[in-house]
């Protein structure tokens, strides 16, 4: 039996998670379940599964989960070094915190070794190499749980990467993909999180809008394989049927397919390196009938430009553009801003913040707090009014 713990357990990536392990309870025992402050749902998760602990992040929140699994074996704890107290101490843990709040907890597990799966991006992102060292230093077993990451990973010859030409990440569009400029200048947020093909989270929902997740992806796929960034490339694909691929020397194009749900990946991870069943029914390749590839558009989606440029860049940038995009989102999220000037935040972050690379934990998130509070007093310095030359 495998012990498990799901950081970030009532999202969209941890529900799915939770689906998968409940349907085989002699397979998984839940160790830990964490969230940052939906008390009912953790509480129901917790005594579902029977988890020996639920965190909840907010502190002000803990009277009311004790309250909720009164009665149970399960015990509650809160706060952020709870969090991190519970992320180490499991066989496979899922690290599914959205933002870079994710990044501490997921660095206990990774030192904590097993098997630590990434679902959300920025601690690859904002610190990758401080990430993979530590990882290499405890022999912990990093796994992607992306559909792009893990569609590469289930196609990637790692004994002889030398033979890899290309990676292709694939990209849906998001809601936007034929609108221009213009059309995009009035998005409101209700359009952002309506993702065509995808259900998710509201920050990642606007990811894919602005294209910025695909960028983040970028910058995680060249952390994840041995295969120089500028060989990396990202094609819009709408059906969200091929998740990525991998081109060989030889001519061979590599790609994994499956239905748009998370609960594929997350299975993989999972039960790697055998399989598992899922619910998903089979692919009907004959209704999908077909499988269309387009170039992305540079001019309409900045975002994906601007991570292209962080990654070449190294250093700080990735924690600068992940720190800035997640000031920037949320400021959208909140009406603060424009859909447009998400990118132009971001861009106005890295233009005027350029510290030296980090080397520890503590000087990754020192540069991811004084980026954000950049990106905010950008924001906050033109109040209601538009970004200046970048709508």
């Amino acid at each position: 039996m495998k012990t498990i713990s799901i950081l970030g357990a009532t999202g969209s990536v941890g529900t799915s998670t939770l689906d998968l392990v409940e349907r085989e309870p002699d397979r998984f025992r839940v160790r830990a379940l964490t969230a940052n402050a939906d008390v009912v749902g953790l509480a129901a998760a917790a005594r579902r599964t029977r988890a020996e602990i639920a965190v909840v992040a907010d502190e002000s929140c803990l009277p009311a989960l004790r309250a909720a699994l009164a009665g149970t074996a399960t015990e509650a704890a809160g706060g952020r070094q709870a969090i991190c107290d519970a992320a180490a101490g499991a066989d496979w843990t899922m690290g599914a915190i959205v933002g870079c709040a994710g990044l501490e907890p997921v660095m206990a597990a990774i030192r904590h070794g097993g098997t630590v799966v990434l679902a959300n991006k920025e601690p690859l992102v904002s610190a990758g190499e401080v990430i993979l060292a530590a990882a290499a230093r405890s022999g912990a077993t990093l796994l992607p749980a992306d559909s792009e990451h893990n569609a590469i990973f289930q196609c990637f010859d790692f004994a002889r990467p030398e033979g890899v030409r290309r990676i292709i990440l694939t990209a849906s569009g998001g809601p936007f993909r034929d609108w221009t400029r213009e059309q995009m200048a009035s998005v409101t947020v209700e359009q952002a999180v309506a993702h065509p093909n995808w259900s998710m989270g509201a920050k990642i929902s606007v990811d894919s809008a602005t294209m910025m997740n695909k960028g983040l992806e970028l910058i995680e796929a060249a952390r994840l394989f041995p295969v120089p960034h500028e060989r990396i490339e990202v094609v819009m694909h709408r059906q969200s049927v091929i998740h990525s691929m991998v081109d060989y020397v030889d001519g061979s194009m590599l790609a994994q397919l499956g239905p748009s749900d998370m609960r594929v990946p997350i299975a993989h991870t999972l039960a790697w390196p055998r399989r598992m069943a899922t619910p998903m029914a089979p692919l009907d390749l004959v209704a999908i009938g077909r499988l269309d590839f387009e170039a992305c558009d540079p001019a309409r989606f900045p975002a994906l430009a601007l991570a292209r440029a962080a990654l070449e860049a190294g250093g700080a940038r990735p924690a600068i553009l992940n720190a800035a995009n997640e000031v920037a989102v949320a400021a959208f999220l909140d009406r603060r801003i424009g859909f447009l000037e998400i990118a132009a935040i971001v861009a106005d972050t890295l233009e005027q913040y350029d510290p030296p690379a980090p080397d520890t934990l503590e000087a990754v998130l020192a540069i991811d707090g004084a980026a954000r509070r950049m990106a905010d007093e950008r924001i906050t310095g033109y109040g209601q009014g538009r970004v200046k030359g970048r709508a």
